[in-house]
């Protein structure tokens, strides 16, 4: 296994990576970095690649920072802490079986107050989990979700005012009432709370297949609105909203 570590003081990073034997190698990225204005691009071609995993993790630190990734393959991993105000983000995913755990604004210092977080993922069977805020608040957060493909799995939380949540999803039609079991359905779990504010929190949701699963949870002093249009039959949907 070839294994890269980066402890990064810089404002500006671009890597690339690539395999020669998919089955023989992988890339492994951990980084470490403080500073402000950081504009991180990593892109990995090929599987079982690591940007940082559950013992080491990567950990940004540092306010008005872009981080843009791009994975093409398949079992790759992301672990990823995020501390520091105003947060672009670009994530592009290709490929099946693979997992994203990103924290901002975790227990420390800098809370990630202006988020803006596009994923797109193109393949099956992947999961991804978002933790946007935790027990800080997250200001004016924009988050997009495009899924196309069977059996993916993202779970959002986000903690903060004015949540914006979009999610485009697009699977093979089915009439599963089961993703988990391994049939066609995707499977959404949103949990968005803290004050609303006189924007309040939205989620819009367009799916197209059948035998997916939604569970919506939405509270706030402000609005909470939840738009949704089903193309496909067997849907599973589940929403709470409370002030």
């Amino acid at each position: 296994m070839m294994k890269k570590i980066f402890f990064l003081p810089v404002v500006f990073l671009s890597v690339t990576l690539g395999l020669v034997s998919q089955s023989a190698m992988a890339n492994d990225i951990y980084i470490s970095q403080v500073g402000d204005t950081l504009d991180l691009d990593i892109t990995q071609d090929g599987s079982n690649n690591e940007f940082g995993d559950s013992t080491t993790s990567v950990a940004l630190n540092g306010a008005s920072m872009t981080f843009a990734i791009t994975q093409t393959g398949d079992n790759n991993d992301i672990a990823a802490v995020i501390n520091g105000a105003d947060y672009t983000g670009t994530w592009v995913f290709t490929g099946n079986s693979n997992t994203v755990d990103l924290k901002c604004s975790s227990a420390s210092a800098g809370n990630c107050e202006t988020v803006t977080l596009n994923i797109t993922t193109t393949g099956d069977d992947n999961t991804f989990d978002f933790d946007i805020g935790e027990t800080a608040d997250a200001d004016s957060s924009t988050i997009s979700f495009t899924v196309t493909g069977d059996d993916n799995i993202v779970n959002a939380a986000v903690d903060g005012e004015s949540a914006a949540i979009t999610v485009v999803s697009n699977n093979s039609t089915s009439l599963s009432t089961n993703s988990t079991a391994g049939d066609a359905g995707n499977e959404f779990t949103f949990n968005v709370d803290g004050d609303g504010d006189t924007v309040g929190h939205t989620i819009n949701l367009t799916t197209t297949g059948g035998g997916s699963f939604y569970n919506i949870t939405q509270s706030g002093i402000g609005d909470n609105t939840v738009s949704a249009t089903f193309t496909g039959d067997s849907q599973d949907v589940d929403i709470t909203q409370s002030d």
